[in-house]
């Protein structure tokens, strides 16, 4: 019980305006957060070590109606918030510098838990930069590895679009809300990772794009990697700055080498200068994760395993194969019926017909605003 209660206050503290990391940071320090917190006066606040400004943005943001407004345009939009302190949060992500106290995701999440790389690079590539993105991108989609970048114009997009391309996983990580979606032009390859990979981001809803949130933005893509591959930078590129975080949290940093004469190289081959390993194929960053990459197959193996066994579970407690389905897409979180029925595929009397009857046989319930979880 004190777990959810400092998880619904870490979350409800996250998305107070002007609450930022080191904010958060400070009062667990101090000690658990708790519901007792939700009555707290702007004086109570100062007197925990917040400014007054800040005091004040936590006791409007701390309101029930304000709550109850983010969670339903989360639940509205199949948004999932994953914070610090729940046992799905990514391993890897929790070792590095500075892990976001909350990580919206839209998409696959089971991708948090799988073998990594990074790649990124410059906004924008010569056909070089966009040929090799593409060919490692493929290569180690095909080895099974998820291909991780920032949706960003020009070498992330590349590498995320061949990721796709293939039937590899691939996640984004942007740097704005997850509905404000940058670059604009981007939006057909966020509806695709969405359907086929994950969309995660640490901004609430709303938070447009700002340039001092990328910087930040890059140290997820590299802490939710075992190794960043910079495909093509120049000196200045900000995928330095991923590279940089790669380093700070242990990871390997990986790089392309280029024409010394184009200025697009510049970057890269000063990272091999200063021990960062070379790659001109996949395989020279493969080598590096084969006993990774072999559990990560028998992982799968026993998740396929555990899934097949479940699905035998519920068929013996009298579950038409249909209302199987349904409560699998149900173990993925909450859903409205307009959610379900994309899920689904099936049309309004059919899904309304499987829902009634799940709730009979008492395996799912359903919550205000025809919003659909198991029990």
């Amino acid at each position: 019980m004190r777990r959810m209660e400092e998880r619904m206050m870490l979350m409800a503290l996250h998305e107070c305006e002007g609450i930022g990391w080191n904010s958060i940071d400070g009062l667990l320090k101090i000690g658990d957060l708790s519901y007792q917190m939700m009555n707290y006066s702007t004086l109570d606040w100062v007197n925990v070590g917040l400014r007054p400004d800040k005091a004040e943005s936590v006791v409007r943001g701390l309101s029930k109606e304000v709550i109850e407004r983010q969670t339903r345009q989360l639940t509205d939009r199949g948004i999932e918030a994953i914070t610090i302190f729940d046992e799905n949060y990514p391993t890897l992500l929790k070792e590095s510098h500075q892990p976001p106290w909350v990580l919206y995701c839209l998409g696959r999440q089971e991708l948090l838990h799988t073998l990594g790389v990074a790649m990124v690079g410059t906004r924008i590539p010569t056909a070089y930069g966009r040929k090799v993105g593409s060919v490692l991108a493929e290569e180690l989609c095909d080895a099974g590895v998820t291909v991780i970048s920032g949706m960003a114009k020009g070498i992330d997009s590349t590498c995320h679009e061949a990721a796709l391309g293939c039937g590899g996983n691939t996640i984004a990580v942007m740097g704005t809300g997850m509905d404000v979606i940058y670059p604009a032009e981007n939006r057909s390859l966020f509806e695709r990772i969405v359907k086929q990979g994950l969309i995660v981001t640490e901004y609430p809803l709303g938070t447009p794009s700002h340039p001092g949130l990328f910087p930040q933005r890059n140290r997820i893509i590299a802490g939710l990697s075992v190794g960043t591959l910079v495909v093509e930078a120049d000196t200045r590129s900000g995928s330095l700055i991923t590279a940089d975080a790669a380093m700070d949290a242990g990871r390997d940093v990986f790089a392309v080498p280029g024409p010394v004469t184009s200025p697009k190289s510049r970057g890269a081959l000063h990272l091999i200068k200063q021990g960062a390993k070379m790659v001109t194929c996949g395989k020279d960053i493969l080598e590096e994760y084969e006993s990774h990459l072999s559990q990560a197959i028998t992982n799968d193996d026993r998740l396929s395993s555990q899934i097949q066994k479940k699905s035998n579970q519920l068929l013996n407690e009298d579950l038409t194969t249909d209302e199987v389905e349904l409560y699998h897409i149900l173990e993925q979180g909450p859903f409205s019926v307009d959610q379900l029925l994309q899920q689904s595929h099936w049309d309004f009397g059919h899904l309304h017909s499987v829902l009634l009857s799940l709730i009979i046989k008492k395996q799912i319930t359903q919550l205000p605003g025809s919003i659909y979880k198991i029990i």
